[in-house]
């Protein structure tokens, strides 16, 4: 069966868990010690930023949640949230469709923030059309449109679609 993107329901929640706790092992020895937590997003993280905004859309093959995404509109922009795919599922062009799907549901600039170290997802966003932000306009941003510590803030990155430079924000 060839898999489809659709809204993320509450009877995925724990799908939604199990997918972000697994893929994000791969930051573990890989973001700064002190950002490192498990689970790396707990249950009731996961469902206050639901309750704060984030809608996840899901990748579904034969009924089975393969990947997931979170869009977020704040002030003027959208942000992606939360993107993780199914360790074993990497590599098939699933991030790749959830992007492109969410991405084309607003007319807003997009922002992307990750972990500066996590050197494959800044690489899968920029062959997506995305482009990094400056320092300044990265901590600028940060502060304006994520609710994130100092210290967060200090090893992240912030990338942007077309938009972003099209409205000169």
């Amino acid at each position: 069966m060839k898999g489809i993107i659709s809204p993320c329901s509450s009877t995925d929640l724990p799908a939604i868990f199990e997918i972000i706790c697994e893929s994000a092992q791969g930051y573990k020895g890989v973001i700064p010690a002190d950002r490192w937590h498990e689970p790396y997003m707990p249950m009731v993280e996961l469902v206050s930023e639901i309750s704060k905004g984030v809608k996840f859309f899901g990748y579904y093959e034969d009924d089975h949640l393969l990947g997931v995404m979170g869009i977020q509109d704040v002030k003027d922009v959208t942000l992606i949230r939360h993107a993780y795919v199914r360790t074993k599922c990497r590599s098939q062009g699933i991030g790749g469709k959830l992007l492109t799907h969410l991405s084309r549901l607003t007319l807003r600039p997009v922002l992307i923030g990750t972990w500066k170290a996590a050197t494959w997802a800044i690489h899968f966003y920029e062959q997506h059309g995305f482009a990094l932000l400056g320092e300044d306009e990265k901590n600028r941003v940060l502060k304006l449109y994520w609710t994130v510590p100092d210290r967060q803030i200090q090893e992240s990155v912030v990338l942007a679609n077309q938009r972003w430079q099209v409205k000169g924000f």
